[in-house]
Parts: C-alpha cells; sequence; structure tokens
C-alpha cells in the first residue's frame, strides 16, 4: 500500500500514542515513529498521576491493548525522523531505524540476561540503577522484545546468542534508511527534565541525596530501583524529614524563562507519596507561588491541610551537604521576613519540563521556537504538534491536545483521498 493519504507521528508518548490511535481508528493508516525501543515515553515512568493518585500502567495498558489489535498503526521504535519535505499531500520523509540487534521472535524470556556479563545505566530509573547490557526497557515494554546495548557489550561476547533458543538475537542487525510519503505529520516528541547539574547552587551534582522530581518519581514507583520504598539514595536510609525546592532552574533567564506549569502539583504528589509511607514525616515545600489551575485547586487543599507539610513562599540560595549524609538548605522566607536554615534527609529538585528537541538535531522541516517547543504558528500547513512538544501541559491536557491534533491531520489526510 502507498503511504499516500497516511498520517505521520513523530513520538509514541502519551501524545503520541493518543493520536495515532485515535486518528487510526476512525480508519486512517498511520505511521508512528518512536525514538526509543519502547512507546509510552515519560507517563510509563510516573508512579502516579494527581490528582486522584491512580498509577498509569492501567491507561497504557488499555492503549496497548487497543495498539495491538489495530492494523491501521505502523510502529517503528528505536528510530529517528530525519526531515521532512514538501507539502500537505506529498510529505516526503526520511526515517532512520537504528539496530536493537534482537529481533520479532524475542518471546521475552529472560534467558539471555542470566548469561550476560556486561552492565549499563538503566535510564528507565534515571540512573539509579543498572541493567545488563541485553535488557527489557520496562516491565510493560511495547513491543515487549529486548534490546542490546552494544556499546556496553564486551568486546567478541556472544554469550546471548547461545543462551536464545529462539534465534532472537543479531548481533549484526544494521541501520536501515526509510523513505515514506505521508499526508499530514503530528509532532508529539514530548519532554525531558531540565539538567538539574547547571544549578551549581543547589547541589544536585556535590551533594548526596539532591535528588531532582523524575528521580522522586522511579523511587516511589514498585517498579524503580528501591521498590516502592523512598529511601535516600546515599544510605538507603528511610527519609524522615524531606524538602521540595519549587522552580530549580525555571522563570529563570539563566536556565528556563518559562513556568512549566506541573512542576507544583507533582511535588505536591511526592509529598503524598511520602506520607502514604511514613505519616509522621515532616515535609516542607519552597515555593516561589502555587500554580494549580483550575480543579486542582482542591487536591492543593488537601495537601496543604496536612499537619506535617509546611509551604515556605521564598528561594532556597543554597545547598550543602550536612551532618550523617543529612542536606542542608538557605532560603528566604517571604512571608516571614526572614532566613530560614533547614537541615533534612533529602532535598527534591522540581526541575521543569524541557523540550525533547532542545539541544537535539533539529528534524530537517519541523520549526522550533527558542526554547525548543513546536508552536503551531511556525509549522508550514499540514504540519500540527500536540501535548508537551507544543507547550508545557499536564497529562490531561496533553490527551485533550492530542485528541485535537488527530482531527486536524485526518481533515489533511481527507482533503488528499477524498479531493
Amino acid at each position: 500500500m502507498s503511504e499516500q493519504g497516511k498520517i505521520l507521528v513523530i513520538g509514541g508518548g502519551i501524545s503520541g500514542l493518543t493520536t495515532a490511535l485515535e486518528a487510526s481508528e476512525v480508519g486512517r493508516d498511520v505511521i508512528l515513529v518512536e525514538r526509543s525501543p519502547t512507546l509510552g515515553g515519560r507517563v510509563s515512568k510516573f508512579h502516579q498521576y494527581f490528582p486522584k493518585l491512580c498509577p498509569p500502567t492501567c491507561g497504557l495498558e488499555i492503549n496497548y491493548k487497543r495498539l495491538r489489535a489495530n492494523p491501521h498503526v505502523q510502529v517503528h521504535t528505536n528510530s529517528d525522523v530525519l526531515s521532512v519535505s514538501g507539502d500537505a499531500a506529498k510529505f516526503k520523509v526520511k526515517v532512520r531505524k537504528n539496530p536493537t540487534f534482537v529481533n520479532e521472535k524475542c518471546v521475552a524470556c529472560d534467558h539471555c540476561t542470566a548469561v550476560c556479563p556486561s552492565e549499563r545505566r538503566n535510564d528507565f530509573n534515571a540512573g539509579m540503577d543498572k541493567t545488563k547490557a541485553i535488557y527489557l526497557p520496562n516491565k510493560m515494554a511495547y513491543p515487549p522484545r529486548y534490546v542490546i546495548d552494544r556499546t556496553a557489550c564486551e568486546p567478541g561476547c556472544s554469550k546471548c546468542i547461545d543462551a536464545c533458543k529462539y534465534g532472537a538475537i543479531e548481533l549484526e542487525m544494521q541501520t536501515q534508511e526509510l523513505e515514506l510519503e505521508v499526508a499530514s505529520v503530528v509532532v508529539a516528541t514530548g519532554w525531558k527534565p531540565y539538567d538539574a547539574k547547571k544549578l551549581t547552587n543547589l547541589g544536585f551534582s556535590s551533594v548526596p541525596n539532591v535528588i531532582n522530581n523524575i528521580m522522586m518519581e522511579r523511587i516511589s514507583s514498585v517498579s524503580g530501583p528501591t521498590k516502592g520504598q523512598i529511601l535516600r539514595p546515599s544510605d538507603q536510609k528511610p527519609v524522615e524529614r524531606i524538602a521540595f525546592v519549587q522552580c530549580a532552574g525555571s522563570r529563570d533567564e539563566n536556565h528556563l524563562s518559562y513556568c512549566s506549569s506541573i512542576c507544583c502539583l507533582a511535588s505536591l504528589k511526592h509529598a503524598k507519596y511520602v506520607l502514604a509511607q511514613n505519616p509522621e514525616a515532616k515535609i516542607y515545600i519552597f515555593y516561589i507561588d502555587i500554580r494549580t489551575p483550575g480543579k486542582y485547586e482542591d487536591f492543593v487543599a488537601k495537601v496543604q491541610a496536612e499537619p506535617n507539610v509546611t509551604m515556605i513562599k521564598g528561594k532556597v540560595a543554597k545547598i550543602v551537604a550536612g551532618e550523617n549524609g543529612g542536606v542542608q538548605l538557605e532560603a528566604e522566607d517571604i512571608h516571614q521576613q526572614s532566613k530560614v536554615h533547614l537541615e533534612v534527609d533529602m532535598v527534591v529538585l522540581a526541575t521543569g519540563m524541557e523540550s525533547s528537541l532542545r539541544g537535539q538535531a533539529q528534524i530537517a522541516g519541523i520549526e522550533l521556537d527558542a526554547d525548543g517547543f513546536v508552536p503551531q504558528e511556525l509549522q508550514k500547513a499540514g504540519i500540527y504538534s500536540a501535548g508537551v512538544a507544543k507547550r508545557p501541559v499536564d497529562v490531561n491536557s496533553s490527551i485533550q491536545d492530542s485528541t485535537g491534533a488527530a482531527l486536524k491531520a485526518i481533515q489533511t489526510a481527507m482533503g488528499v483521498t477524498n479531493g
């Protein structure tokens, strides 16, 4: 079948999945391209959603079930879109499909990891633990297939080939270049956390037990490095006193000039994680102002009403190492017109949402703004953006926006096939 009339979706997180499924379930053919070896994006790494505090796994499982039963979606994981050229109805797209060194015969039996002698940093758990060089990206990976990080392999090692009974290992797998023709394009490339190492005064790379909000999400998850126990990294001690530092790098012309809109809610959610495990824990939240629009105000009120949650309006100036693995903060308290000196077990930096495309090789034909986002007004006709690729928003807003992007892409494609 010709690709003419098809829709290309770039990015397989919650926005890309939503766009692809909504478009395909009304009969449009969709090509879904994801850079990582699995779909799911950032949402797959969450412990819970706010405000209901339910796990995202059920929603992803439903979407994967919809995808498996859908003949109209062609999925390319571990792949990069290099360029989009031409005009609506006849866009020409170049895609680089990177090798995973494991083919579709894989049944995820896990025999390969038992013999693998090499380890690699586990990006899914924000580098807080390791996997073998051959690994399943996560327990809910889609496709449910192992991947080999060849840069982590011992030279000449082929033990996984001998261990695999299904002939799924292909160490000579090569990069492929694909050329597609599509009618419309939706960019749903998502986000990454701002690099907290750049915040030198906040101690992320120099003070033990200072982590970012993504690491906190993984520590809290049963699939995370501590099996869901909130323990400080240096000595695995349960956290009894914890501080959350809002706007870590955000609303700052030297880092991220904008507000990411969800960091306040994320830290309030994390406070609930801590209290669920230890109701006696002391929690301190340093903020500039709490931004929780609309229906989320009730969630804020519930957390603020917790007797062990102290909210301090003021910026944190400095974080240094304390005694016995503790962390010391120096901050302002605007309401009390004083300085705060506080020692806690662990600090969580609420780093902002940065476009996944910022600092990356640009996709030719996709226009970015100064912050690396993909605003609709900069794109040529037939190219649309969705979710956090467009601007920082929460999961619910991303899903709504992606449904709208799917409709626009469908309209463009129908103009080709029905015009």
